[in-house]
């Protein structure tokens, strides 16, 4: 069977996006064959290049896995010569990707309907806090605020416990939304013709994943942070087990499972209150404590086999070297390695989608340097000679 291209190979992007969310979606998209250009400059580079205190992070954090693929160019876009030069760029791709506060785009000459008579049928994404209209699109914000500020946060923790802030799982939730809605305006120019301006807002994304708390508020009653438990499972949970931070993941799904689990495990229990779902839900609390005190002694790879072994839901929840070192995920040739100037190689996760008829997916190029590719995009694509470019980075156009 022949190999054809990647799904994406042939759209271009021109990348204005930072941080996090708006580069994991181009991200995803690269992945997916699209060339993607990231536009940056040496005095407002991408803060991901640099080590992010609001991150925790001293080093630099997610830059080299997030823009691995991508090709860098730089301009200064607060001088006019270099938003015409972005414009030349953007009407040679076909989609125009940013994620800066609402405004920000128009206020550079780079908005919509800008872009759009630069070309016709340009797909543009916008993707920030709160999007592009109604009275709170003036807000910018980070991940923490999105699951916050979308209901997530309110229901991620235990019922006894504060709201958990969420961080780049929420990042890449909303590139990940990102990058679908912009694969469907792909879709339809594709069909019509028309461009697209696909306008997401990060913090509408969390509220789109709490449907269950939403209908429950709608009628009347008050959600509560349901922890690791689940509506119609008992035991549903991560429990300690002998070894130091360890821990197994459980669920169990009806009543012959949970005679399963206790004959496994070489337990019995009379307590009737645990014979049905129905009881074992009502009583939860007190369910945890009597499997927490049957998994105190045991150990985590094997009592997991075993469980698995009799048809049990289980697994040892993974620390990052147990994936960093599965087999699985190697011969699958998921994990990946990574690196940018001045970081190490390190492992990253590439696509997790797989092809039947193309193997042209992935990361397939080391994360540039900022400038990178400007011999490419502004030599070959543009049609710049060295002695103009020379002059743009004398003028600081080029910067």
């Amino acid at each position: 069977m022949s190999r054809a291209q990647a799904p994406l190979a042939g759209v271009r992007i021109a990348d204005f996006t930072i941080h996090a969310a708006g580069p994991f979606c181009t991200h995803l998209l690269s992945q997916l064959g699209a060339e993607c250009i990231k536009i940056e400059s040496k005095t407002r580079p991408d803060a991901f290049r640099k080590p992010h205190a609001v991150y925790g992070r001293m080093s630099a954090a997610t830059f080299d896995q997030v823009s691995a693929n991508k090709l860098s160019v730089r301009l200064n876009l607060k001088q006019p010569e270099a938003v015409a030069l972005a414009k030349r760029l953007v009407s040679i791709s076909d989609i125009a990707a940013e994620s800066f506060r609402a405004g920000v785009m128009k206020r550079l000459g780079l908005g919509f309907d800008e872009l759009r008579e630069s070309k016709p049928d340009i797909v543009m994404l916008s993707l920030s806090s709160c999007g592009q209209t109604g009275p709170d699109s003036h807000f910018s914000g980070y991940a923490p605020l999105f699951g916050a500020w979308g209901g997530l946060g309110w229901m991620t923790g235990y019922s006894d416990g504060p709201p958990v802030e969420i961080r780049h799982v929420m990042d890449h939730t909303a590139g990940l939304h990102a990058a679908v809605a912009t694969m469907a305006a792909l879709h339809q120019r594709r069909r019509t013709g028309q461009a697209q301006h696909v306008d997401l807002a990060a913090r509408e994304v969390a509220s789109a994943m709490i449907g269950e708390a939403l209908v429950q508020a709608s009628v009347g009653i008050t959600p509560v942070r349901p922890g690791n438990g689940d509506l119609g499972m008992a035991p549903h949970g991560v429990y300690a087990t002998s070894q130091a931070d360890r821990w197994l993941t459980l669920a169990i799904r009806n009543d012959a499972e949970w005679q399963t689990l206790a004959r496994v495990l070489g337990e019995v229990c009379e307590d009737s209150r645990f014979a049905t779902t129905q009881g074992r839900l009502r009583h939860s609390q007190d369910l945890d404590q009597l499997v927490t005190q049957w998994l105190a002694h045991s150990e985590a790879d094997a009592t997991a086999t075993r469980l698995q072994q009799a048809g049990i839901s289980a697994h040892v929840s993974w620390n990052m070297q147990d994936i960093a070192s599965d087999e699985h995920l190697h011969a699958r040739e998921v994990l990946t390695k990574v690196s940018a100037p001045g970081i190490p190689q390190r492992l990253a996760v590439g696509a997790p989608a797989r092809f039947g008829r193309t193997k042209d997916v992935g990361i397939r190029r080391l994360t540039p340097a900022l400038g990178e590719d400007e011999n490419y995009v502004f030599g070959e694509l543009l049609g710049l000679s060295s002695a103009q470019r020379a002059d743009l980075e004398a003028r600081e156009i080029i910067l």
